[in-house]
C-alpha cells in the first residue's frame, strides 16, 4: 500500500495548490508545495493533508451539533483546542504538536488573546489555524441576540488585534465555535450570511471533567476507536490535556491515524508535501 501523504514542517510560504479527491466525495482540498526542510523527526506523526473549507459548502460542521461534518476519510482526525491562549498549558500543547510535526486549530477567547498576544502570534507562527470563540465565553442562547453578537464581534476583534495589530470584526480566518456549543438559529444564520463557518465537534475529550491525564487518554482513545475519525475537541487551557497530549499523539501514530489541518478556502499554507 502506498504511503500516506505527509506534510513537511516548514517556515516558508507555500507554493501551488494540489487538487485531491477524498474517497467518494468530489471535494477539492488545498495541499501546498514548497522546497522547505523536512520535519526533523523522520518517524513523527506529521500532518497528512490540508483541507480547505469553503463556508458555502460547509457553513456548519460537527456531528455533535449539526447533521453535517467535514469530508474526512476513515482514520482521519482534525485536532481542535478551545479556551486559550493560556501560556503555561498552551505552550506545552504547542510543544507536543511541534514534536510530532502536527498542525491544529485553536479557537481563542478574545479576552485571553488580548492578555497574551505573544502566545497568539506563536500559535500562528508555528503553522496552526487561529479561530474564534467569543470574547467572554457566555451562554449565547441565554442572552439577547444583540449582546451575543456583540460578544462574538468583540472576540474576533481582540483575536485580530493580537494576531495582526488591527482591530476588525472581519476575521482573517472565518472559523467560529460557540461556547458550550450553544447557539440560536438567528445567530447561526447571521454568521452564515457573513461567511463564517461554525464548528461543532464529532467527539470530545471531556477534559472539563476532573480526570487524570491517564483517564482522559483512555476516554478519548476509546471514543475515537468507536467513531473511527472526526473533529476532536480539546481545551488547551487544561493542565490534564497538556499532560496527556504527547501520549495521545503517540497513540495516533502507533494506530495509523492521520491528522488533517483545516484552513479557509483559498488559503496558501506554510507546508510541503512528500511521500
Amino acid at each position: 500500500m502506498a504511503k500516506m501523504l505527509r506534510l513537511r514542517w516548514t517556515s516558508t510560504m507555500a507554493g501551488a495548490l494540489v487538487a485531491t479527491v477524498i474517497g467518494n466525495a468530489a471535494t477539492v482540498i488545498g495541499a501546498a508545495e514548497t522546497e522547505a526542510a523536512e520535519c526533523p523527526r523522520k518517524d513523527a506523526l506529521g500532518t497528512s493533508r490540508v483541507l480547505s473549507v469553503d463556508p458555502k459548502t460547509y457553513p456548519r460542521v460537527g456531528l455533535k451539533s449539526f447533521p453535517q461534518t467535514l469530508p474526512l476519510a476513515d482514520r482521519e482526525v482534525v485536532l481542535t483546542f478551545d479556551d486559550g491562549p493560556n501560556p503555561p498549558t498552551t505552550s506545552k500543547v504547542l510543544a507536543a504538536l511541534a514534536q510530532e510535526c502536527v498542525r491544529a486549530t485553536f479557537f481563542l477567547i478574545g479576552q485571553h488573546a488580548s492578555e497574551h498576544p505573544d502566545m497568539v502570534k506563536r500559535i500562528a507562527r508555528e503553522g496552526h489555524t487561529v479561530g474564534h470563540h467569543s470574547y467572554s465565553h457566555p451562554y449565547m442562547g441565554r442572552i439577547p441576540f444583540e449582546k451575543a453578537m456583540a460578544d462574538i464581534d468583540r472576540g474576533i476583534a481582540a483575536d485580530e488585534m493580537a494576531l495582526h495589530g488591527v482591530s476588525t470584526t472581519t476575521p482573517s480566518t472565518p472559523f467560529f465555535r460557540f461556547p458550550y456549543f450553544e447557539s440560536t438559529q438567528a445567530q447561526l444564520d447571521l454568521l452564515q450570511s457573513r461567511g463564517i463557518i461554525v464548528f461543532g465537534a464529532d467527539l470530545w475529550a471531556s477534559d472539563w471533567e476532573e480526570l487524570t491525564p491517564e483517564q482522559q487518554l483512555k476516554l478519548v482513545t476509546e471514543r475515537l476507536a468507536a467513531s473511527g475519525k472526526g473533529i476532536i475537541l480539546f481545551h488547551d487551557n487544561k493542565a490534564r490535556t497538556a499532560a496527556m497530549m504527547p501520549a495521545f499523539l503517540r497513540y495516533l501514530r502507533e494506530n495509523d491515524y492521520r491528522v488533517v489541518h483545516i484552513v479557509p478556502a483559498g488559503t496558501s499554507q506554510k507546508s510541503a508535501d512528500t511521500r
